[in-house]
């Protein structure tokens, strides 16, 4: 998988600060300056008042003026299985690679069964992985069969799917035989708000391993875009479940 930025809001803290000093300002923040609008926070300059003022909403619950930067991203190679979880959150915009209009007609099997199309779990490969609601430790033995399996069952339902389009089923139809965990390309829109949302679900320790691998990701992105907000969020909220829920 691999997550790209698209498009964001440009200076998007100035405008959470904007937004947040809107509510009290007796002057129009649209017709003034940056300084201007953030004359009376606290702090030396104006970084040092961004910081008082973006670290006093967070503490206290302000989420709203976070509502307004917003964030696009690209993310490539996500398995269906993750991309069901993610697109569960109603406030996030999705466009999806469709498996209607894109056939895999000339993917070779053999590559799928070395990887290529189907995101293969750590759990199919490593003995040393430890997965949610795993009943038992296996052996090296068990391993080698786990992924044996995994990888001819895979690559079995690409050719099955091959055949398939060969014998005139649509694609539509014919994809109802490739294993949820075939790779699709997908684009996600959200505000700021939302994505710590999402990473207080979806970062957190007990989420499935490939969409906390994901939404690490897309905090690395964040933390550059929006660095005072991000800086906070982890040190101060991240994982604290539902506080950010809309």
């Amino acid at each position: 998988m691999e997550v790209t930025l698209l498009e964001a809001t440009d200076d998007p803290e100035d405008l959470v600060c904007k937004a947040a000093r809107n509510d009290y300002s007796d002057e129009f923040v649209g017709g003034q300056s940056l300084s201007a609008t953030m004359e009376t926070v606290d702090g030396d300059s104006l970084e040092a008042k961004k910081e008082t003022l973006i670290g006093h909403l967070l503490e206290h619950g302000h989420f709203g003026p976070f509502e307004h930067p917003q964030i696009t991203f690209a993310v490539e190679g996500i398995s269906r299985s993750c991309m069901a979880q993610i697109t569960r959150h109603r406030h996030v915009s999705f466009d999806v690679q469709s498996m209607r209009y894109v056939s895999f007609d000339e993917v070779d099997p053999d590559d799928v069964r070395a990887g290529e199309m189907v995101v293969v779990p750590p759990s199919a490969t490593d003995p040393d992985w430890v997965g949610r609601n795993q009943q038992a430790d296996a052996d090296e033995a068990d391993i080698e069969k786990r992924e044996e399996i995994f990888r001819n069952t895979v690559a079995d339902a690409v050719e099955s799917y091959q055949e398939l389009l060969d014998l005139g089923m649509p694609p539509e139809d014919a994809r109802f035989v490739l294993p949820i965990g075939t790779k699709v390309n997908m684009v996600m829109s959200m505000n700021v708000r939302m994505l710590m949302h999402v990473a207080d679900m979806r970062a957190a320790a007990d989420a499935q391993w490939e969409i906390r691998n994901m939404t690490e990701d897309l905090l690395d992105i964040a933390a550059d875009w929006c660095p005072i907000t991000f800086d906070h969020y982890e040190r101060e909220m991240k994982n604290r479940k539902n506080r950010l829920a809309p």
